[in-house]
């Protein structure tokens, strides 16, 4: 048998042991639900960390005659029953509409029981890293025309112009980090690459720690309704200033500290989370659905190893990778 130390059962385990957020009210009318949300974000643990992308994928590696596929395979069932594939179908397709509470709520956790900000000021990074649609690009001028020239194309991502990548057609993970000694992803949404990062950025403020008081952002995020939302939630959003260079007002020191620390925590992470996961190339799945699935997937999978990590007194952002794979 495999013994708790079994890295991928502790982090199923988990899931058990973390809060969740509130759930929205049900209507009153329709199939009442027997399996619980979190047994299939169990499922997508094991999708992420064993690099399966489809439900087919999962089902059969959860078939094998391991030891540890055994006792996975135990973990996922409640009530004495085990889903069917058309359940486990149905319910990963929908996971991605509550994954983004579900990381905040996790992020939130986080935050006291890591207590990134004891020795530090309370701030976070916001920002959008660009992921590559799998297959081919749609170019502007055949979908203007509606004209798919090849089944490999991803329609549902989108283009945007990134200052490092150049143009790039696919999407956009936003996240929300600690800007600290450690890196904690707060909150995540995934959308199409043309969506504007300012758009999305209330949705990632209102996720965040009470005690997170300062919001890093580049020049994106110089807007009015981010400044709204931060105003209302009580925090003090620092932006890149529009306008030519070299600035000249009184705030433009204090601008350019916050600048370099909010550049460190971004960079830093979203290359460190691209390697573990490779998603320095393209995206392994296609659809709005399953590459949510995917990348919000992800972002909980670290929470989750940050956590496992933190109850072994292990370091927490170094090794994760060979960690994952090991597991």
């Amino acid at each position: 048998m495999i013994t708790q130390d079994s890295v991928l059962v502790q982090l199923i385990l988990l899931v058990d042991q973390i809060p969740t957020p509130q759930p929205p009210p049900r209507r009153p009318r329709g199939r009442p639900i027997f399996y619980s949300e979190k047994l299939f974000m169990k499922a997508l643990v094991i999708m992420i960390v064993r690099r399966l992308h489809k439900v087919g994928e999962l089902l059969a590696v959860l078939e094998e005659e391991s030891a540890q596929m055994q006792e996975v395979r135990q973990l996922l069932f409640e009530g004495g029953r085990f889903p069917s594939k058309r359940t486990f179908q149905r319910r990963l397709k929908a996971l991605p509409n509550s994954l983004p509470d579900q990381i905040g709520c996790l992020g939130r956790y986080l935050v006291e029981v890591l207590k990134p900000w004891e020795s530090r000021g309370r701030a976070v990074a916001i920002d959008s890293t660009t992921l590559q649609a799998k297959g081919g690009v749609w170019h502007k001028k055949d979908k203007e025309a509606g004209v798919v020239p090849h089944t490999s194309i991803d329609t549902e991502a989108g283009w945007t112009k990134s200052g490092w990548h150049g143009w790039v057609y696919g999407w956009k993970l936003h996240l929300t980090i600690t800007v600290a000694g450690m890196w904690i992803p707060l909150s995540a949404r995934l959308t199409p690459a043309d969506v504007a990062d300012n758009q999305i950025a209330p949705l990632l403020i209102e996720q965040l720690p009470e005690e997170a008081r300062f919001v890093l952002g580049d020049t994106h995020y110089n807007a009015e309704n981010v400044r709204d939302k931060c105003e209302r939630t009580e925090r003090f959003l620092v932006t890149s200033k529009r306008g030519a260079y070299p600035h000249t007002d009184c705030g433009v020191e204090v601008r350019r500290i916050f600048h370099k620390l909010r550049s460190l925590a971004n960079e830093n992470f979203n290359e460190h989370f691209k390697s573990i996961f490779e998603v320095h190339e393209q995206v392994p799945t296609k659809g709005r659905v399953n590459t949510a699935r995917f990348a919000l997937g992800a972002v909980l999978v670290y929470q989750l190893a940050l956590l496992y990590r933190h109850e072994r007194n292990s370091e927490l952002n170094r090794g994760l990778k060979p960690f994952l794979r090991a597991a």
